[in-house]
């Protein structure tokens, strides 16, 4: 339960980052695929599609795939490539991001509990909106690394019809650290995210949770952002 405090601390930190803050609605959507090729190695698909609370505006959309390689069953290593593409309502267009990411995840159990702590790196490649005699269009690609601290806790809530199907609690805050100078965002915490909800688990396949996400976005140009998000995600682990 120590772990669980400490995760809930984290995600309540997220509320004293700025006094000048807007705030907003969002619903995200997201598959989560991880594939088991061989003892040792594995892929990871993911797509994810954040629209606005009306479902009208797609804000972004984020495509990831990766390598994994497993040095056990609670430990590994990942690195890929991931394309997204950023809605500016200023602009009215879509800006793109290419990036590079290279993560550690590390797995902990008890019992039917389950405790996920996940170390990222990014290397990112921002377009950026400057003005033109037509309007905004992308003037250039500013480049940003940034470092990313992931803990997630699963509570095992009850056993539905059979032991394959679960009901269960997930609570998790990841926070968003930038390193070194760069023109994306050159404030030290570049966002963080929240979430509580439930989960339901089947067979150790398939997992389906629907939750909030107190997601925080602090910038160096304009008021910080809190978007209350509705996040609905789809996660997929097969041994092919």
């Amino acid at each position: 339960m120590k772990r669980l405090y400490t995760i809930l601390a984290v995600g309540c930190f997220a509320f004293g980052f700025s006094q000048a803050l807007k705030q907003d609605q969002r619903v995200w959507m997201a598959y989560v695929g991880q594939y088991k090729a061989s003892p040792k190695w594995g892929y990871h698909m993911e797509a994810q599609f954040r629209m606005d609370n009306q479902l009208e505006q797609n804000m972004q959309n984020l495509f990831r795939v990766g390598v994994v390689y497993h040095f056990s069953e609670s430990k590994n290593i990942t690195a890929g490539y991931a394309l997204v593409n950023t809605y500016s309502a200023t602009a009215d267009d879509y800006f793109k991001e290419n990036r590079l990411w290279e993560q550690y995840q590390m797995t902990t159990k008890w019992s039917k509990d389950i405790l996920i702590n996940r170390f990222r790196l990014e290397q990112r490649w921002v377009e950026q909106f400057g003005i033109s005699e037509v309007g905004q269009t992308v003037s250039e690609t500013a480049y940003q690394n940034r470092f990313r601290i992931l803990n997630r806790f699963l509570w095992h809530l009850t056993t539905l019809k059979s032991e394959k199907e679960q009901l269960y609690v997930v609570v998790q805050n990841e926070l968003f650290a930038t390193l070194g100078k760069n023109k994306v965002n050159s404030k030290g915490i570049d966002q963080n995210r929240f979430l509580v909800g439930f989960g339901l688990n089947y067979n150790n396949t398939i997992r389906l949770e629907l939750g909030y996400m107190n997601h925080y976005i602090t910038s160096s140009s304009a008021s910080d952002l809190m978007n209350h998000t509705v996040s609905i995600s789809l996660f997929h682990n097969i041994v092919l």
